[in-house]
């Protein structure tokens, strides 16, 4: 199994919508190096939930429950999405300053590739997130 986090900004798309609507598609991604990941997500993957500009945290879980097809958004056959599902809340979000000031995490590419919405957990930042969230 792999590791992934995805990005939303919470008045696009919340933690919260997801929790309402216990899965969904994960489309209109399109970056070329998010497509590659969308790309090698395998079900049962889990994927950290990450709001972005609006409160900076990673708040929970989701679970790859149908791998890579053409992204229904779009007419476009190179673009893909996944389908997700709510897995678990985190006991305490993890803030990206929290992230920041953690030297396990100095190589995580939340930290260095800030703006990839789609991007691979290595194993023991995976761990170490969920440490922190006190999980």
């Amino acid at each position: 199994m792999a590791y992934w986090l995805v990005k939303s900004e919470p008045s696009a798309y919340s933690w919260e919508q997801l929790e309402k609507d216990k899965q969904t598609v994960w489309s209109g991604v399109r970056n070329y190096a998010a497509r590659l990941h969308l790309r090698a997500m395998k079900k049962g993957d889990e994927v950290f939930f990450y709001h972005s500009n609006e409160g900076t945290d990673i708040v929970g879980i989701a679970k790859v429950i149908k791998e890579a097809y053409h992204d229904p958004t779009t007419e476009d056959d190179r673009w893909v999405a996944v389908d997700l599902k709510v897995h678990k809340k985190l006991k305490k979000p993890v803030t990206l300053d929290t992230i920041k000031k953690d030297k396990r995490l100095g190589d995580m590419a939340l930290v260095r590739i800030g703006r990839l919405s789609v991007q691979p957990v290595a194993d023991k930042e995976w761990k170490t997130i969920m440490e922190l969230a006190g999980e």
